[in-house]
């Protein structure tokens, strides 16, 4: 089976990635190679790959690529995640995520994909209540409330379109938080351990009470190889775990496994449009695929951490690259907050 992959240089296409090239089968990469890709991430796999550095709202190039490869299935990771930047530059967030994702969809019903994966979020469900106990179901409204979600909202919306007009075999994921080795410390756990280990403080929006489900990598990527395998035209699925946790509480974590003090922690302006709390259902996906999270939190945690402190070098390096923005970021929000 030929498979393509985009964003496959990034955190959580890499994995699969190198899941998928174990198995052996075809795999051609596509990725940007922006600030958050690096091919490090596929050296076990590089020999059994054919990757293509480019930009997916290059209509022309990715046409190429689909005339060489010749997929049969596509999973579509490649998108620009972090909501935080998307509160500074939207512009970028709907080119890529929308115009990308439409670039991608006319092609694959050109050529004849036999199933499209269409990777998405939790995010476009909106917020749940602090105070709540439910989840969303897939069958949940979308209210996406910051520009990154409203483009993957509307990223979806396109991949519907293909399903009923066109009859593509589509199919999207709504995924948790995920976490684990290789993740770019632009994100809470990868930042926080970046910080920690230069004895630097952890910033934390407000008061650290936002709750977000935790998913580990390797969890994602057997949920997506299942809904390669079974996944149905036009469904959508929710992945997650039952790992629920304040932010506040993940940082604790962190603080516990590598022996630091409360003192590390400090409380920083919240950022405009901060979701209280994401939490998916994920009962149809268990049901009908057979797929349920296997790494509890602790273990998840633990392997992380132990990652990140054997790879020290790649982490500061792309620290270094971060804290920059983060400051940006910051003077920010202080400034919005004081309005």
């Amino acid at each position: 089976m030929r498979i393509l992959v985009t964003g496959g240089a990034g955190f959580i296409g890499s994995d699969l990635v190198r899941s998928l090239t174990r198995d052996g089968c075809g795999i051609s990469v596509v990725d940007k190679l922006n600030y958050a890709g690096d091919l490090r991430r596929l050296e076990e796999a590089r020999d059994r790959i054919n990757f293509y550095q480019l930009d997916i709202t290059d209509e022309k190039g990715l046409r190429e690529v689909f005339e060489k490869e010749k997929p049969e299935v596509v999973v579509h990771y490649a998108a620009e995640t972090h909501v935080d930047r998307s509160i500074l530059d939207p512009d970028v967030f709907v080119k890529a995520n929308v115009i990308g994702t439409l670039n991608l969809l006319k092609l694959s019903l050109k050529h004849g994909v036999r199933k499209f994966v269409h990777i998405s979020t939790d995010e476009v469900y909106g917020e749940l209540p602090l105070d709540s106990e439910s989840k969303f179901t897939e069958d949940s409204p979308l209210q996406p409330n910051s520009p990154y979600s409203a483009s993957k909202t509307s990223a979806e919306m396109l991949v519907r379109s293909f399903v009923e007009t066109y009859d593509l075999p589509a199919v999207i994921v709504r995924a948790s938080n995920a976490y684990g080795p290789w993740q770019y410390p632009e994100k809470l756990i990868p930042l926080s351990i970046a910080r920690l280990l230069s004895d630097e403080k952890i910033s934390v929006y407000g008061t650290g009470q936002n709750v977000r489900t935790w998913l580990f990598v390797e969890d994602f990527t057997e949920a997506v190889l299942k809904i390669i395998e079974k996944g149905e035209k036009g469904e959508i699925y929710n992945v997650g775990s039952a790992e629920e946790k304040k932010n506040i509480e993940v940082v604790r974590k962190l603080l516990e496994l590598l022996d630091k003090s409360e003192d590390f922690i400090e409380f920083v302006p919240d950022r405009p449009g901060h979701d209280l709390r994401y939490a998916v259902d994920t009962t149809k996906i268990e049901r009908e695929l057979g797929w349920r999270a296997k790494v509890d939190f602790e273990e998840g945690m633990r392997r992380t951490v132990e990652w990140y402190l054997d790879n020290r070098d790649w982490l500061f390096e792309k620290k270094k690259e971060v804290e920059t923005f983060v400051n940006q970021l910051r003077k920010e929000f202080e400034r919005w907050a004081s309005r």
